[in-house]
């Protein structure tokens, strides 16, 4: 009975941290593209991904949320270089 509490617990506990991931990312994301000169197809699907991710953390699908910030953050990268 232990180990299934100490699950439901670790479970809720890596949600939450996921759940206060998402607005720094959305944050950091929005920072990186007021500092950086790129091309506007690049900033337009940078926001796109941007806004998908802030959508999906608002309906409450966090791990969504963060792989898709991550991958707006992976294309900021790209279009830096």
């Amino acid at each position: 009975m232990r180990y299934i509490i100490a699950l439901v617990v670790s479970l809720f506990l890596v949600g939450t941290v996921q759940a206060n991931q998402c607005p720094a990312l959305v944050h950091k994301i929005d920072s990186e593209l007021d500092s950086r000169q790129l091309p506007a197809d690049a900033v337009s699907e940078i926001r796109a991904l941007r806004d998908q991710g802030e959508k999906l953390h608002q309906q409450g699908k966090h791990g969504e949320s963060v792989a898709v910030l991550k991958q707006a953050m992976e294309r900021l990268d790209e279009a830096s270089q």
